[in-house]
């Protein structure tokens, strides 16, 4: 149940901001389906590794290793982090030609090149976010990121990019500073759950190894 609520909730804050964007005009929507789409096409290399976090951390828990959970974890978000900070790098110095590959209309690319700018910024906040995710269902915890989305996407990053977006007069560079917000808000509050279960483990090591050796 907790790992629909968080699926719905995530891909349904991205959902909403596309039918928010639609109100703008035709050029705003191309713009932001454009980057989106490629943003998205980056998030799957991160997705992959937080499904094979999951599946390390779990074996991991189930063996009674909790210094290779913790290893384990920390790679895979290391890794999720370092892949997306190469995107970023990408996104920031040839927005431009990222408009290009799908249209020449100047006043698409007038509003892409700055949402690719943005997107460049959250870039490594995803990769990080989509990972803990998979390193906290590998150990058994949906509910949190569940309640991370729920918080930052929907309490804050929403809000704040719809008062950016049409309060502030910002149109869809102002919408996705919120997606922007959110997405770290989900990162650093799933980081910080990652923590406390991994300072939790090291405080019984010992007790944990004698159990798997009985």
């Amino acid at each position: 149940m907790y790992l629909a609520g968080q699926l719905l909730l995530e891909i349904g804050v991205f959902a909403v901001a596309t039918v928010l964007v639609g109100r703008l005009s035709a050029e705003a929507l191309a713009a932001h389906q454009i980057v989106l789409t490629v943003a998205a096409t980056t998030f799957m290399v991160p997705l992959g590794l937080s499904a094979a976090a999951a599946v390390a951390v779990g074996q991991a828990i189930g063996r009674r290793d909790p210094a290779a959970a913790r290893r384990a974890g920390w790679l895979a978000l290391g890794l999720g982090a370092a892949i997306m900070l190469g995107t970023s790098a990408v996104f920031f110095t040839v927005p431009d030609a990222l408009v290009r590959l799908f249209t020449h209309d100047a006043g698409v690319l007038a509003i892409g090149v700055p949402l690719f700018w943005l997107a460049a910024v959250w870039q490594v906040f995803d990769g990080v976010q989509v990972v803990a995710t998979g390193v906290l269902r590998g150990t058994g915890d949906t509910r949190t990121p569940m309640l991370a989305n729920l918080v930052a996407h929907w309490g804050i990053g929403l809000p704040v990019g719809w008062a950016l977006c049409f309060g502030r007069g910002l149109g869809a560079p102002g919408l996705w500073m919120g997606l922007s917000l959110g997405l770290a808000g989900v990162a650093l509050l799933l980081l910080a759950a990652w923590t406390r279960t991994r300072d939790a483990w090291s405080q019984a090591p010992t007790l944990t190894r004698r159990r798997a050796a009985v």
